[in-house]
């Protein structure tokens, strides 16, 4: 984990059930964590809805204004240099795809610092079974549209290919390659593809996850 780690992707990637993940994880080893939620395009997958399981580890929680109400629109207030330079980490769940990521242009300033001293990390979330990034091609494509509208590149790629609770071992392994061949187009290198289940593999850089997030549907 960098100082900053910002998540972006595809809507339904799985960004915001990642970011929860990476801030548990740290917040568990004692350290400080805050989450800016971004995700003004979603009202459906937002970290504003995990408000009560964050509280219990102590992680502080950022959301646009409105976020959860009827008035839900987009309206974002925070100080991110302020937060950044404050002690422990900061995680950024940004909305999906580039509509989602135009919010980080503004804090470009902010960023370009924190990339000078290496305490910043941008993380694309891809999932070889959400229509539109199927193929590496489609999943590089939408990147590259997020880095132009966010005005900062991607540092890494986490590969989140699922089917939600039919994910299943074989689920994942099929989805190496896909992840290899963007990690090859962009030049980028896989930081860890999770699983919803431990097993035993050859790829030692695949990561536990588990599923906070819930499709629509299965909310009730």
């Amino acid at each position: 984990m960098k100082k900053v780690t910002i998540i972006t992707g595809h809507y339904g990637s799985g960004k915001t059930n990642i970011s929860v993940n990476l801030a548990l994880e740290t917040a568990k080893t004692g350290e400080r964590v805050a989450v800016v939620d971004l995700d003004i395009v979603n009202p459906y997958f937002r970290t504003a809805d995990f408000k009560d399981l964050f509280s219990d580890y102590n992680i502080d929680l950022i959301t646009p204004m409105y976020a959860n109400s009827n008035l839900d629109i987009p309206a974002i207030s925070f100080d991110l240099e302020r937060l950044t330079s404050e002690k422990g980490y900061l995680i950024i769940d940004v909305g999906g795809d580039d509509s989602g990521s135009t919010a980080l242009g503004r804090y470009k300033s902010v960023f370009d610092v924190l990339a000078e001293s290496g305490d910043i990390d941008m993380l694309y979330v891809i999932n070889k079974y959400r229509l539109l990034t199927k193929t590496p091609n489609e999943a590089v494509q939408l990147m590259r549209e997020i880095e132009y509208t966010a005005r900062f590149k991607h540092t890494g790629i986490i590969n989140n290919s699922n089917l939600g609770e039919e994910t299943d071992m074989q689920t994942v392994l099929d989805s190496l390659d896909y992840a290899d061949e963007v990690s090859k187009q962009t030049g980028l290198p896989i930081v860890f593809t999770s699983s919803p289940c431990e097993f035993d593999c050859e790829r030692t850089n695949i990561k536990l996850i588990n599923r906070y997030v819930r499709n629509i549907w299965e909310n009730g």
